[in-house]
């Protein structure tokens, strides 16, 4: 039988959400219904409540997540009831081109549950990322959740789900950042300051955290970033060329999804070295650069999606590292709130007063 349960949803363009009564059906084959413990306020929700991502409105908001799983359909062997998963948007289909060549973090198939959740009428809820997870449960593919250490709290789990990993993985996975590099980072929001976190689990000698906020540029710091430059200020290619011997960092992570913040990612790296987009540009962006300039200066222009990760292999080997001591997770965490404040939330995000608004179940 269908259940109801408490969602935020987006009615409209740049409408503010609400709290509104979900049916979640039972899980079909492949299917899992979670019960969410944990879901962070990303960026990519306020893009779909702005109409940035499609206009596939009425949105349910919330992805990145963990929780615990409280019932499966037919078929289902990789998870059971009862078990605490972080739940992601790429979940593997195993037989497409990318999976049989070995890079299943590039998977072209990715699939989430076919049935919909609706409102209390009838009208079908469009899943942000195919999840929704700013409700008390939710209806996802099975292959969306994957099993980490119970013992961890759902609150830092749940950011792994997308914000935390897409930075961790343009550094590690997509930048390829070595022992020795340097690297810059461009946006010190939630994912630029996990690509510092990123950066210096690798190895990184010197990481420069790179933004307009200096209250952001402190919380570099704390996170692992050895020079700050306020791009508001002081030009950022020519203070990165300065504190990397005149030539440019190995690797530039643009975490802002930005036409100029990729410029100066382009122009701030060395020679043969790479620049990694995990920020999100909107649809009417462009971008022009001398075509002479690509081919001169070589090296690598790489797109993050999701951090290159593989949530199977990833996000436990993640969750490992935190519970060592050997990053913290628990840093990005900057307040937690209800269901009713997430609209605050998104204000918040805006005047850059916070990391990761967490929202508790």
């Amino acid at each position: 039988m269908s259940q109801q349960v408490q969602g935020v949803i987006a009615p409209g363009k740049n409408e503010p959400v609400r709290v509104e009564t979900i049916i979640v059906p039972d899980p079909g084959p492949g299917e899992a219904v979670v019960k969410v413990q944990a879901c962070g306020v990303c960026h990519t929700d306020l893009h779909y409540k702005q109409g940035g991502i499609n206009d596939d409105f009425p949105f349910l908001l919330g992805h990145e997540a963990a929780g615990v799983v409280e019932s499966v359909g037919p078929d289902v062997t990789d998870v059971a009831p009862g078990d605490f998963v972080i739940l992601n948007w790429r979940a593997v289909c195993g037989n497409c081109r990318a999976c049989l060549r070995g890079r299943p973090w590039y998977c072209f198939n990715t699939h989430n549950a076919r049935q919909k959740m609706t409102l209390l009428d009838g009208t079908e809820l469009s899943p942000a990322l195919g999840i929704g997870a700013f409700a008390e449960k939710t209806l996802v593919a099975a292959g969306q959740c994957t099993k980490v250490d119970p013992a961890v709290s759902a609150s830092v789990a749940g950011l792994l789900g997308c914000g935390v990993m897409a930075g961790i993985g343009a550094a590690i996975n997509t930048g390829e950042v070595g022992r020795g590099d340097t690297v810059a980072v461009i946006g010190c929001g939630g994912v630029g300051d996990a690509s510092i976190v990123g950066a210096r689990l690798a190895g990184a000698a010197r990481i420069i955290a790179v933004d307009i906020d200096d209250r952001k540029l402190e919380t570099a710091k704390t996170m692992g970033a050895t020079h700050t430059v306020n791009s508001r200020s002081t030009d950022p290619v020519e203070a990165i060329r300065e504190l990397t011997g005149g030539f440019g960092a190995d690797v530039v992570i643009e975490a802002v999804g930005h036409p100029e913040t990729y410029r100066q990612a382009f122009y701030a790296r060395d020679l043969a070295g790479t620049v990694v987009l995990v920020g999100v540009p909107t649809p009417e962006m462009k971008l022009e650069l001398p075509l002479l300039d690509v081919f001169g200066r070589g090296g690598s222009l790489k797109s993050s999606w999701y951090g290159d990760c593989l949530p199977s292999r990833d996000f436990p080997m993640l969750i490992d590292l935190h519970q060592q001591g050997r990053i913290d997770l628990g840093a990005f965490v900057t307040e937690t709130i209800g269901l009713g404040d997430v609209e605050q939330a998104f204000a918040r995000m805006h005047e850059g007063d916070v990391l990761r608004s967490v929202v508790r179940f």
